[in-house]
Order: structure tokens, then sequence, then C-alpha cells
């Protein structure tokens, strides 16, 4: 079925960030360092664990995957929304709102499905530390891997297959810096209520079963943590975990603010600035986080530097 052809509307318009045009070279300056500090933090990330030889364990593993896709979800929005701050006109195509929308929310899935992974590869090790390496296997964690794009990328194709084949006939503008499946859907001319639903259910359901796999898996990890008799053993547990429960709480903080809310409430510059913030800043936290918390990244980047 060709989408196009059920359509007036041949290209949506973005309201962008701010109408301030001093404003404006401030965003893009600050962004362009965030977007490049983004993707040379996280594609170090993975170089680094890719060839040290003590960073192959399958924490590391499934952080380089994290690194991977904080790349190239922070790319469906941000160079977009660079130039948007540097030309008056703010457009996309259809396709392209359909094509952006999709690794969007693929992306965006994929790395709440990965985060969930790592807190059950951190309960494996803190509460059967014997057993880790025969559970924790090579074949597994590619399993659990192959498992998180798997349903990211299926869930993000029912929702972008709904959302547009619906009619667009009448207005075209988008009050926001990207296209998001709520804000479009508003602009349809079709009855969008069953794709409410789909989105609703989607990201709720998904969104809360990643959830619940981390406060389960570190509920379980608090209750082995305090039965350790050892001070000392309780605190490399606690560091262990500190830097996946701090990338944890700024991804799902943001996220939940702007999509667990009634689909009636207005969108307001709060939602714009928790927006950036998720697809554009938490990309470029997450490798700088397990750089700095983490002994052993910490460690290998400091050699480097030396041996450069």
């Amino acid at each position: 079925m060709d989408i196009t052809n059920r359509t007036k509307v041949r290209e949506f318009v973005f309201s962008g960030l701010t109408d301030d045009e001093n404003l404006k070279m401030f965003l893009f300056t600050l962004l362009l360092h965030v977007y490049i500090v983004t993707i040379v933090a996280n594609l170090g990330l993975v170089v680094i664990v890719s060839n040290t030889s003590n960073l192959q364990s399958p924490m590391y593993y499934f952080l380089s995957y994290l690194s991977l896709v904080d790349v190239f979800y922070s790319s469906t929005v941000t160079p977009k929304m660079l130039v948007d701050l540097k030309f008056l006109k703010k457009n996309i195509s259809y396709e392209g709102c359909a094509l952006q929308f999709f690794f969007y929310a693929a992306l965006a899935a994929t790395e709440s499905f990965l985060l969930s992974t790592m807190s059950y590869d951190r309960y494996v090790a803190i509460c059967h530390p014997l057993h880790y390496m025969s559970i924790m296997t090579k074949k597994k964690c590619l399993r659990l891997v192959l498992l998180c794009f798997s349903v990211g990328f299926l869930q993000s194709s029912v929702q972008t297959s709904c959302a547009f084949s619906l009619q667009y006939c009448g207005p075209n503008l988008i009050d926001h810096f990207y296209c998001d499946a709520p804000l479009v859907l508003r602009l349809s001319c079709s009855n969008p209520s069953t794709c409410d639903m789909v989105t609703v259910y989607t990201v709720g359901s998904l969104a809360l079963g990643s959830l619940m796999t981390i406060l389960v898996s570190y509920a379980l990890i608090v209750i082995s943590i305090t039965n350790m008799r050892s001070t000392e053993g309780r605190r490399k547990a606690f560091s262990t975990c500190s830097s996946h429960l701090l990338c944890v709480s700024i991804f799902y903080g943001t996220v939940l603010f702007t999509y667990m809310r009634p689909p009636s409430s207005i969108f307001t510059i709060r939602d714009k600035v928790a927006s950036v913030f998720y697809t554009a800043v938490t990309p470029m936290l997450n490798p700088l986080i397990y750089s700095l918390r983490n002994q052993n990244v910490r460690r290998v980047i400091i050699q480097s530097v030396h041996w450069s």
C-alpha cells in the first residue's frame, strides 16, 4: 500500500526550539558541541572496549552496544535540529518524517531494553558470582542483544505503520523539533484514536516492562548486598551498579516526564527542554558516566593518554 497517495500533505514544518535569533546561535553552538562529544565519546568507548583484553566481560559487551545505539539515536534528531536552528524554514518531507520517527522510536526502545538487560547482567554478577560466566555466555549475550534490537524495531514498525497510514490533509505544523507520534497524530484528518491507543499501549507496556526488569533486578541486588558480611564487598558491589543506575535514572526520568501524561496536555517549552535532554544530552552523558565512574575504563583512558 502506497501511503503517500492517501495524503495531501507532502511535508511537515517544525515550530523548532525557539524563534529568538540570539538564543538560536547559543543553542546551535551548545548542541553542536554536545553532538560532537556524543559521537567521539561513544565511538571511543566502543574502540576501547573492543581493543582492551580486560574489558571483554558481558557488562562491557552490552555497554559497547549501548554506545552504538546512542550514536545512531542522537543522529536521528540532532543533525536536523542543528540545521533548523540555522535556517528560517524548518521543513521535513512526509517520507523523511516517517523515517525519522521510525528510527527514533526503534532506537529509543532498543536503548531501554539494553539498559534492562544490563541490570539483569548486574543481578547475575552480584547475586550469582560463581556461576556468572556460565550463565552469561557469549551466545546468551548475543541473543539478548538481538532480542533488544528485534523488539525495538518491531514495535517501531507497528507505531510508524499506524501513524503514517492515516490521512493528512490539513495543517502540517508540528509543534516540536522532530517527528513524534503524538504530535503528528494531532494533525491527521482521519480518526487517530486507534493509533493513539496503539502508541500508548506499545510505549507504556514496553517502558513499564523494561523498567520493572530493572527495579526487580536491583531489588534482588540490594537484598544480596545487605546480606554481605564484608564492608569492602558491599562497597565494590554498589560501585559496579552506580554508573548503570545513574544512566537509567536520567533516561527514564526524562522519558516518563514527557510521555506518561494525559494526551490532552499542552506541549510546552518544558517538554521541549526534556526532549532535548533525552535525544541529545543523555546519549552524551552515558559514555562519560561510565568512563568517569568505572575504574577499568578510566584506567585504560589514562594509559592511552600517557602512551600518546
